[in-house]
């Protein structure tokens, strides 16, 4: 378990570096074939140590989920929408305006916890 100040620390992180990345990988980078093995091992070996990541993010947030303006089902969900970016932003398989959903809503959760 990690204080609050560094669990703060790595929200900035996802935030600020993660989440920028996938935006960019999303509009600017090749697009994956998902059928291509080694665009999937390609991916699997950079999306690996991100989705790592979010899972101690997750667990963190709700060890201080009592300290936090958001609600566990928002910590959850907010996983979940990451882990669904990382791939989008590989193989590019969902619509523009879906992505940019997805962006916003985990952009807000995570403003909402770097805000407090």
């Amino acid at each position: 378990m990690i204080d609050v100040e560094e669990f703060l620390r790595l929200t900035e992180e996802i935030k600020n570096r993660d989440l920028e990345e996938m935006h960019h990988r999303y509009f600017y980078e090749r697009k994956f074939d998902r059928k291509n093995y080694d665009d999937f091992n390609l991916m699997k070996q950079e999306a690996t140590p991100v989705f790592e990541k979010i899972e101690k993010w997750e667990e963190e947030a709700n060890t201080h989920v009592h300290k936090l303006p958001i609600f566990p089902n928002q910590i959850k969900n907010t996983k979940d929408n990451i882990e669904i970016m990382i791939l989008h932003s590989y193989f590019n398989d969902v619509r523009k305006k879906r992505f940019v959903e997805l962006y916003q809503s985990v952009q807000y959760n995570l403003n909402l916890i770097l805000d407090q």
